[in-house]
């Protein structure tokens, strides 16, 4: 036994000495925290233990763009919006989802100036509204969130404003009345602004944001890659929960940031589970859907036999 023990062992430091230096792509690296599992996993070396040398990320502001980074890489991973990966295969691409990424939208939250009157749902009737961009995980959730409470989709002037720094900048010079903000910039900003309402405080907020993808040729020629990089990644997640603080530090020096904001933001963010350990959850996956057919980009239910594949995730995380 200790023979076949040490073996295993010296094969997969073999593998990992030899591994080459490979670059993947993951939504919104370098502004916001869907990639901290990845830091963390490079920072500690999780994913040379396991055979693979993830030394790059590609970035893109979302959507198709983070899509099509994953179909140009050499290796073909990407965690991407599960919107973008539904649209992509509806529209032909050929990707498999091969695990789950961020599974709440518990941090997504639309504010307004500080001493506004703004300061409930309610007030935002007939308001101008801002969320990132059309068919985005934010125009969902206004729309759901207004559905929820009985509003109909024109009940407010919805406008697509850019990323969560152009939100916060049309809220604070008075373009829109309100906007969506998340982490870490709400707890860099909250000085100067309000919450209006949490998503969580009127939707669902295990609802799945992101999820793995790869190609489905890489689902044969690369499953050893593929089954690094999960695992390594679960390792990353393992970490954060146990490391709270040093993982902060660690993600803080990837977006250039502040370390001591970071840490409260871990925190909160493990409280509400915001990152996935990487099984596949189909309920929280049904609750995005919806989204999805109220923005017009889904008829019907997902067939997801079709659209995924988890034997690439560690054992444990597949039944």
């Amino acid at each position: 036994m200790l023979h076949r023990l040490a073996a295993t062992a010296l094969g997969a430091l073999l593998l990992a000495s030899t591994a080459k230096a490979e670059t993947i792509s993951v939504t919104h690296w370098g502004d916001a925290f869907y990639g901290a599992p990845y830091a963390v996993a490079m920072e500690k070396g999780f994913f040379k233990q396991h055979g693979v040398d993830i030394t790059g990320v590609l970035t893109s502001a979302g959507g198709g763009t983070s899509v099509r980074n994953t179909l140009a890489g050499d290796l073909p991973y990407g965690e991407v919006a599960l919107s973008a990966a539904i649209e992509a295969i509806n529209n032909g691409v050929p990707l498999k989802i091969i695990g789950s990424g961020a599974k709440s939208v518990a941090d997504i939250l639309w504010m307004t100036k500080k001493g506004s009157p703004i300061t409930k749902f309610e007030d935002l009737v007939g308001k101008k509204v801002a969320f990132t961009s059309p068919g985005s995980v934010t125009n969902m959730l206004i729309l759901m969130a207004m559905k929820a409470k009985g509003l109909k989709p024109d009940a407010m002037k919805l406008v697509p404003a850019g990323g969560i720094g152009a939100n916060i900048s049309a809220v604070l010079n008075g373009a829109v009345d309100a906007g969506m903000s998340s982490e870490p910039l709400w707890t860099e900003q909250q000085d100067k602004l309000q919450v209006v309402f949490w998503s969580k405080d009127i939707l669902p907020p295990d609802m799945m944001q992101t999820v793995a993808v790869t190609t489905t040729d890489y689902t044969h020629e690369g499953a050893a890659k593929l089954r690094a990089i999960l695992a390594g990644r679960r390792m990353g997640v393992d970490y954060i929960k146990a490391h709270p603080d040093e993982a902060a530090e660690i993600e803080a020096r990837v977006l250039n940031g502040n370390p001591d904001t970071y840490k409260k933001v871990f925190r909160h963010f493990l409280e509400i589970g915001y990152w996935s350990d990487g099984r596949i959850d189909i309920p929280a996956m049904n609750l995005m859907v919806e989204g999805l057919q109220i923005v017009g980009k889904q008829n019907g239910a997902v067939d997801w036999p079709k659209l995924l594949d988890a034997s690439f995730l560690p054992a444990d995380l597949q039944k």
